[in-house]
């Protein structure tokens, strides 16, 4: 009896939804194998065929590729169609995000190297039959999403901006995955040091026990620099943060204890990140949005980092990808994609260092590729950029680093490389629920 009673309003919110609305259903399943993909991107090009058609993705690894190898890029034979630089970003200022104009306007040496578009973006085909088969029941309940069960695109033709965010909130990631990254903060002067972090991220569908209205517990551990060495955290994440907020745990190596840690999360300002981005700015975005009144301004062919397999591919030492003020241009790689421009602009009575942030959402991955986060005075503070790439062995588009630019200071902070790493990426494994309580955030800290 508890268990209807705490479903019931979920259950009056999707019979809401759905009475009488079983054509609709129908019409928009039918657009989702016709003129749309099945995570609802457009499938056609663009007009001067500069988008290509969405042909299935990348979908496969190629010939002979093995998962030690990391992940090499798959198109080496392409080359840039050309450069932006500051003095020729005046002609194409209309394909530009105003955060890559601020980029180019004001670091010296900033290129955005523009290749041909490869819309390689796949999920798996049972998860893709699922949005189809689930499209049109998931309904906004407040700031949050009321489901009987996670969905990876709960809003493949979306309305508004909050269900843009949503889309890219529960994004399919492959399930789980375990990783070790290195991370740079680079200092304006072109100082750096490195860090390092592990850390585990299992959804429900893949761990032992389950647990209700969970999206997935994470626990990740730094591995360098000294001054961090040990340092661990646990989160839980809830599926509907309207009925649960977010529970989160750190273990200090310093004082030997654990204690809740309602900083990691909004504007909390993580380890290690020398206060150049927020604790919601991990993943892009990430955690309730209910702070900001989301607002859909559309969609825009814009330039995107997208298929950046080159930045951090094995063999690759610091030196050859950290420069002063930004990364090596040569190593990046942007492509004209359509994304979902969506703005957020802070509630009255909510705080957060941000007054209005703008996400530009990639279509065919619903992955934010960009954010450009303004100040509560109104200015462009920050810039941060999110290289996206397929992991073709389990089809699943994420992302290679994450590049967050401080305008005002003219430092930033470059996170996820892996290329001085010899263990790989694992997507898909299993996890315990004992191994991520309390108590085994102390263990994983003392070991």
């Amino acid at each position: 009896m508890n268990a209807v009673l705490r479903w019931l309003p979920v259950l009056l919110l999707v019979a809401v939804r759905c009475w009488g609305a079983e054509p609709q259903r129908g019409e928009l399943q039918s657009r989702l194998n016709s003129e749309l993909t099945p995570v609802g991107a457009q499938r056609s090009g663009n007009a001067d065929g500069s988008i290509p058609p969405w042909t299935g993705g990348l979908s496969t690894a190629p010939p002979g590729w093995q998962v030690q190898q990391g992940y090499p890029d798959p198109y080496p034979q392409d080359r840039p169609l050309f450069t932006i630089t500051r003095d020729t970003l005046q002609s194409q200022r209309a394909r530009l995000t105003p955060g890559l104009v601020a980029l180019l306007e004001q670091v010296a040496g900033y290129a955005v190297p523009v290749y041909p578009t490869r819309r390689s973006a796949a999920l798996p085909k049972a998860v893709a039959d699922d949005v189809v088969a689930q499209a049109g029941i998931a309904v906004l309940d407040g700031s949050g999403v009321a489901m009987k069960q996670y969905q990876a695109v709960p809003f493949p033709v979306p309305q508004t901006g909050l269900e843009v965010v949503w889309n890219h909130l529960l994004r399919y990631l492959g399930g789980s995955m375990e990783r070790s990254t290195h991370a740079f903060p680079v200092r304006p002067n072109g100082d750096y040091y490195r860090i390092g972090f592990h850390s585990r991220r299992i959804y429900e569908s893949q761990m032992d026990k389950k647990t209700d209205n969970r999206l997935f517990v994470t626990m990740g551990e730094y591995t360098e620099p000294a001054t961090l060495l040990g340092t661990t955290f646990l989160v839980h994440e809830p599926l509907d943060q309207v009925r649960e907020p977010r529970k989160a745990w750190i273990y200090n190596a310093g004082m030997r204890r654990v204690r809740r840690a309602p900083d990691l999360g909004f504007d909390g300002i993580p380890d290690g990140s020398e206060g150049m981005f927020t604790a919601d700015q991990i993943d892009a975005y990430n955690g309730s949005p209910e702070r900001y009144d989301w607002t859909l301004q559309g969609k825009q062919e814009v330039y995107v980092p997208y298929n950046c397999y080159r930045l951090g591919s094995p063999g690759q030492k610091d030196e050859d990808i950290l420069r002063r003020g930004s990364v090596n241009p040569a190593l990046m790689r942007y492509e004209l994609h359509r994304v979902w421009v969506v703005e957020g602009r802070l509630k009255a009575g909510q705080s957060h260092i941000y007054g209005k942030r703008v996400f530009f959402v990639d279509e065919d991955s619903w992955s934010i590729l960009e954010e450009d986060a303004y100040s509560t005075r109104g200015d462009l503070w920050r810039v941060a950029l999110h290289g996206l790439v397929q992991f073709y062995d389990v089809q699943v588009p994420w992302y290679r680093f994450s590049l967050y630019h401080d305008l005002q200071s003219g430092s930033y902070f470059l996170a996820g490389l892996d290329n001085g790493i010899d263990a790989a990426i694992r997507f898909g494994i299993r996890g315990h629920l004992a191994d991520f309580q309390p108590d085994a955030l102390r263990r994983a800290g003392t070991h």
